[in-house]
């Protein structure tokens, strides 16, 4: 199926890696021509060099850097069409899980709602003035399971993954009439080097768990997250979803939130 992808600007955050480097690769191969903002580029991203792909490096921590990156978008291609929020997780130098509520403090709180919510919110505050010069455009938040269903683990994470779905649904109401398309992405656990590098959540738990990382991935994070194809989720399997809601073949879907979460969630 041809996604109406080709010339379209896409700015893609957290892309040297993971989920981020899956939608980029996914995005130029179809016609797209990317802005692909990370602290640091990574070979993989480097790899992908052409005139359709430019690397931002970019702490989205910092108040202005979203709005930066966009600058750069509209610069460098003329404009933008399409935005996908996709940087998130543990904040730099912050290792997940963390167990309880009590664990984090104020400090953690407020870094993990500067990396996974504000710098959302600035990054659309940006982006939405470009977007209606072009007549419209489609924004993708990458969300999380833990969103919707939240537990003693990571809760400054779960707390602002929700403020990313509510912001979601606020901004698809009032800029729906206007052409530009909210919608959310919402993975569960899924293979990146949130768990596979070192120190990552799969040496935490498997500290905990008296195992190794691998079978933390393999076995026991599936089991104990009661995932329903009994495996984590692929990168590429997110970036396939987060293709179709930014094409124009999606123009009637805004507002929705898209689970790839290998059936974490189970909730009606």
């Amino acid at each position: 199926m041809d996604l109406e992808l080709q010339n379209k600007v896409a700015v893609v955050t957290g892309a040297s890696k993971g989920i981020g480097l899956a939608v980029t690769r996914t995005l130029l191969g179809e016609g797209a021509r990317v802005v692909a903002a990370s602290r640091k580029p990574g070979p993989e991203l480097d790899a992908l060099a052409g005139a359709d792909l430019v690397h931002v490096p970019v702490d989205l921590t910092e108040p202005d850097g979203p709005a930066q990156l966009i600058a750069t978008a509209v610069r460098e291609f003329g404009g933008l069409d399409i935005l996908v929020n996709n940087a998130g997780g543990p904040p730099p130098g912050v290792r997940l899980p963390q167990f309880g509520f009590l664990t984090p403090g104020d400090a953690d709180w407020q870094l993990m709602f500067e990396f996974n919510l504000f710098s959302v919110v600035r990054a659309v505050r940006a982006a939405i003035p470009a977007m209606l010069e072009r007549g419209g455009g489609a924004i993708v938040n990458v969300s999380s399971g833990n969103a919707r269903q939240p537990g003693p683990m990571n809760v400054d994470y779960s707390a602002a993954k929700a403020g990313v779905n509510t912001l979601t649904l606020a901004l698809s109401e009032e800029f729906g009439p206007q052409g530009i398309r909210v919608n959310t992405v919402s993975p569960g656990p899924v293979r990146t080097a949130w768990w596979t590098e070192e120190g990552g959540a799969a040496d935490i738990i498997a500290g905990a768990a008296g195992t190794d990382r691998d079978t933390v991935m393999d076995t026991v994070a599936p089991e104990m997250m009661k995932l329903t194809t009994g495996r984590l989720v692929d990168p590429q399997e997110v970036a396939d979803v987060i293709a179709l809601p930014v094409s124009p073949r999606s123009a009637s879907t805004t507002g929705a939130d898209f689970a790839v979460d290998a059936g974490f969630f189970k909730a009606v």
